[in-house]
């Protein structure tokens, strides 16, 4: 099918108000900042209209549009993004375009499905409050009929907001074979869960989810949570990221709250594991608050609040870097954090084994000498930096 037939059936569904959903991906230039377009169809003053959510790396923006004005923004949107699906009242229409803008179209029917057209619909989570799901009434989280308890709305939320950042990575992830999972840090285990739930039994991935903490009381509750789920693939072991030896490739590496550099451990153990995805929230990142000497900042860095603060964000800024430089596609995220601050930093790289350029490698040495710092993860990876510049070797 031609680029114009496409937009001619398009058009036909959209006049007809037969949209579903939409979502508008796959941005052809990296430096895009907004990642996707999710629309849905809304009524305003009893008209119909098209709703667009924004999703860009760190906000989400909203527009409302009518038919005519969004069938006049489609061609600016065939520019800048790749991939399209559609979900009308009995038929979704998913297509791809090329750089040269050629058509790679796939329809299926569908059973019929009406819209929700309320402005005011409650939030769509992966998980949705009012269904039960056997892991959250099991953490306490939800009531036996599928409510979530007021005192837990906010964990619900976070458990949420991961299940984005998972989902998200899945296009990253192998489908030909078991798929190893690891969470170093797993502690109540509440995402834990929620990663093995999502991966297995809502999208069918065959894998084995190994959930790693040091307090055995923990592990023990874990275990058996497990067992009355009959979540066989999932096991919780009593260890520590410093001495775990059992694998040798891994495939997706979670660790959250590892104080100071046991992230950097975790992120290290990951690169040499050669993780397709690692996701880490660090903590208590206190190794470049002791090293910090950089007199031109000495105006921020006199005040003991400020100085954590710039340590903590300069810390991620390294590791984020130093994971570039290895070979990973790497981005700072906003995370909802319940346990240290109400927000907090979590880290997503995605491996694609890319050689940095000389320029890159230059700046990362600026910065880190600038600083005086002297990067755990860097000492934890010295021979692979070693390989890319013997610059990058302190």
């Amino acid at each position: 099918m031609e680029l114009h037939q496409v937009k001619e059936l398009l058009t036909q569904k959209l006049e007809a108000s037969a949209l579903v959903h939409a979502t508008i991906s796959g941005p052809r230039q990296k430096s895009n900042d907004l990642r996707r377009i999710k629309l849905k169809p809304i009524l305003l003053k009893d008209t119909y209209a098209i709703q667009l959510e924004f999703q860009y790396e760190r906000i989400i923006k909203h527009e409302n549009l009518s038919v005519d004005e969004f069938l006049e923004r489609l061609d600016g949107l065939m520019e800048e993004f790749r991939q399209f699906l559609f979900r009308f009242e009995t038929e979704e229409v998913q297509f791809q375009l090329s750089k040269k803008m050629k058509v790679s179209l796939k329809t299926t029917q569908q059973s019929p499905l009406q819209a929700e057209l309320s402005h005011n619909r409650k939030k769509s989570h992966l998980l949705e409050d009012g269904v039960a799901v056997p892991f959250l009434v099991r953490l306490g989280v939800m009531t036996e009929d599928g409510q979530v308890k007021r005192q837990k709305y906010d964990k619900f939320k976070q458990i949420n907001r991961f299940l984005e950042f998972v989902e998200d990575s899945i296009s990253a992830l192998p489908t030909d074979r078991t798929l190893r999972i690891l969470d170093f840090g797993c502690g109540k285990s509440y995402l834990t869960f929620a990663l093995y739930h999502y991966l297995s039994v809502v999208k069918g991935f065959d894998l084995k989810v190994t959930g790693l903490d040091l307090k055995k009381e923990v592990i023990e509750e874990c275990t058996a949570i497990a067992r009355d789920l009959d979540y066989t693939n999932l096991e919780f072991r009593v260890g520590d990221v410093h001495d775990y030896n059992e694998d040798t490739e891994v495939d997706l590496m979670v660790t959250l709250h590892a104080c100071d550099v046991a992230t950097d451990v975790a992120l290290a153990r990951a690169v040499d594991w050669n993780a397709s995805v690692i996701l880490s929230v660090p903590c208590c990142q206190k190794e470049l608050n002791r090293q910090l000497d950089c007199s031109p900042l000495d105006v921020m860095l006199q005040h003991g609040l400020i100085k954590e603060k710039f340590a903590s964000l300069a810390t991620d800024s390294i590791r984020a870097e130093i994971l570039t430089l290895v070979g990973y596609e790497t981005q700072l995220l906003e995370f909802i954090d319940l346990e240290h601050t109400p927000k907090n930093v979590l880290i997503r790289a995605y491996k694609n084994d890319r050689q940095p350029t000389e320029e890159k490698v230059d700046r990362y040495i600026a910065f880190r000498d600038l600083l005086h710092a002297k990067p755990y993860l860097a000492h934890e990876l010295s021979g692979r930096l070693g390989q890319i510049s013997s610059k990058l070797v302190q």
